[in-house]
């Protein structure tokens, strides 16, 4: 019964002095969006960038990191989105060149 005692206290003294230093490290100067758990996580891979003006042999030599599912969806839509904006932006500029008349040329 005396070694139940003994261990007994010892948990519990161990008990306190966690919640005590836990309450010292949330009052340390985090803020109250970090106390939440909502944050969202912060990305410790570098991120995917294509070049400011992208060619084919760029799309190639593109390598998503792996995630829990298969390809980081962050990484993949982020590319995704700048080639879609570079595609449109082309082919307004080439709608634009092709409705000139046969003697201008372009501005």
């Amino acid at each position: 019964m005396t070694y139940f005692l003994i261990f007994l206290a010892i948990a519990v003294a161990g008990a306190v002095a966690s919640y005590v230093v836990g309450l010292n490290k949330a009052s340390a100067g985090t803020s109250a969006a970090a106390d939440d758990g909502f944050t969202a996580p912060v990305a410790n891979l570098p991120p995917v960038l294509l070049p400011e003006i992208p060619q084919p042999e760029d799309v190639d030599r593109l390598r998503f990191s792996l995630g829990l599912r298969g390809y980081r969806m962050d990484q993949v839509d982020e590319v995704l989105d700048r080639l879609r904006d570079q595609l449109a932006a082309k082919d307004a500029r080439i709608t634009e060149l092709e409705s000139l008349p046969r003697g201008e040329s372009a501005p």
